[in-house]
């Protein structure tokens, strides 16, 4: 019998986890992919946003600040790879103008600290590269860019390390009350749990249903994006927003915590929550639009696109609320969702508590993190330390400068790992321009021989993505060579 069974292992139901996993509760993390962070939590802006935007009278409002605050400090507790960079709102005309007055006023009322409104002179000091026909701009200092992937899978290590149970490829089919608890069935498993906290994304509503009356319908929204190489240069150095309209946040131009270039994203609504495919329209309306910002931006050098699915909902805001006896919903987690993800585990924390849940403080809870990076590691330094951890002193992702020893390190961080993207998750194998071209087969060599798995059973990212195929089943890798 768990205590508190979390449904979803995201950037949310991962920073619940890690929650919990200060207290002496039996904890349960479950998760339909063969991984943590793969939904909207991988794919999307990886923005920290400042707060400006969200209604003050909205929880998205009044956690906003709060959660930025403790997004940058807890980067820093799990050594997570982020950047301060500030963000620009950009406006060409006087209705772009009256829209970034009421955003500086609404930033004020939710506390956003430090903004200013620049003449369009003064942003282009900022931004060398601006469009010329910019007129003004709001400056959010205290926004940023983060490794959204990196800071998901840092709060599972943490719960998992402090005795959370993770299951992963547990596709949630149906829960029941039973007497005292909730009986959790996910294909032939089942799992007894006294609480359940409902953090599916863009499924949270079809979780939702199999407790209570629906009460709001996520409405899944696709988001296509370019990555642009590291030639492309300091091209921006703060996010650079257009004025945001009902539905979105518009096209934003965006360092990346890596020196790439993050272009996108466009606003399609969809009716499968899985449908990821990029398209030729969406990808030249993001090139358009992004251009009016930025001129001189160069897609040519694209070497990524992708797609994110976000969980918007007829609902307006994010819903975080006890629904059934027991039951916890943090759902409908769109934008500002990542920035706000820590700070609502601990308001679910406390909902938690006041349905009951006693959480008594571990004695001994460590909640830090750290991660050794090679490339950052200073030149003089680093032959003394590939004579003491010799796999550092074999570079697998020339790209990327990553090293044997950085895999190994995170396959040995406490949860499965089972592709290729897994690794590149957890290390930045195959970010660079080749794209896992030249360091893919050698990763898949050292992911078989670190974990047992047979090559055969590798994938590229989820479950059914094969790489290689044949009668090689069960076959190490130097057996498939010879």
């Amino acid at each position: 019998m768990y205590d508190v069974a979390i449904i979803g292992a995201g950037i949310v139901g991962s920073c619940l986890a890690y929650e919990c996993s200060r207290y002496a509760l039996k904890v349960l993390l479950l998760e339909k992919e063969n991984d943590v962070s793969l939904g909207a939590s991988r794919a999307n802006t990886a923005i920290i946003h400042g707060g400006y935007d969200p209604d003050p009278k909205s929880l998205m409002g009044q956690l906003n600040v709060a959660g930025a605050y403790l997004t940058m400090d807890r980067v820093k507790t799990l050594d997570v790879e982020f950047k301060k960079t500030g963000s620009l709102i950009v406006g060409f005309d006087s209705e772009d103008a009256q829209v970034i007055q009421e955003k500086y006023n609404r930033g004020l009322e939710n506390g956003v600290k430090g903004m200013q409104i620049l003449s369009g002179e003064e942003a282009r000091q900022r931004e060398a590269h601006l469009s010329p026909e910019v007129t003004m701009a709001l400056w959010v200092p205290d926004s940023g860019v983060i490794n959204p992937w990196e800071f998901t899978l840092a709060h599972a290590e943490v719960a998992v390390r402090e005795g959370v149970d993770l299951k992963l490829e547990q596709e949630v089919t149906s829960i029941s009350w039973q007497d005292d608890h909730y009986l959790v069935q996910a294909g032939e498993a089942s799992f007894a749990a006294r609480y359940v906290v409902n953090c599916a994304g863009v499924h949270a509503d079809t979780i939702h249903n199999m407790v209570a009356p629906p009460a709001y319908k996520i409405e899944p929204t696709r988001g296509q994006y370019y990555v642009l190489d590291r030639a492309a240069g300091d091209l921006v150095h703060s996010v650079i927003f257009p004025c945001p309209k009902a539905f979105t946040k518009g096209i934003l131009v965006a360092p990346t915590v890596h020196g790439n270039i993050l272009v996108g994203p466009d606003a399609e609504r969809i009716e499968d929550p899985e449908d990821t495919d990029t398209t030729a329209a969406g990808l030249s309306h993001v090139a358009q639009d992004a251009t009016r910002c930025v001129p001189s931006l160069n897609l040519r050098s694209n070497i990524r696109n992708y797609a994110g699915i976000r969980a918007n909902s007829d609902y307006g805001d994010f819903f975080l609320k006890i629904v059934a006896p027991h039951f916890l919903d943090i759902a409908a987690i769109k934008s500002p969702g990542l920035t706000c993800a820590p700070v609502l585990a601990q308001e679910g924390v406390k909902l938690l508590q006041g349905e009951g849940l006693t959480c008594l403080p571990k004695t001994a809870w460590d909640g830090k993190r750290q991660v050794v990076r090679f490339k950052e590691i200073p030149e003089e330094d680093r032959q003394a330390f590939i004579a003491d951890h010799p796999a550092y002193g074999r570079v697998i992702c020339r790209c990327e400068t990553i090293t044997e020893g950085e895999i190994i390190a995170a396959l040995k961080r406490g949860l499965p790992v089972v592709s290729l993207d897994g690794v590149k998750r957890r290390t930045g194998t195959g970010m660079g321009r080749c794209q896992g071209g030249f360091c893919g087969p050698r990763i898949l060599e050292i992911l078989c021989r670190e974990t047992g798995i047979s090559p055969e059973e590798i994938t590229q990212d989820k479950a059914g993505s094969y790489i290689l195929c044949g009668p090689t089943k069960g076959a190490s890798c130097e057996e498939i060579k010879a």
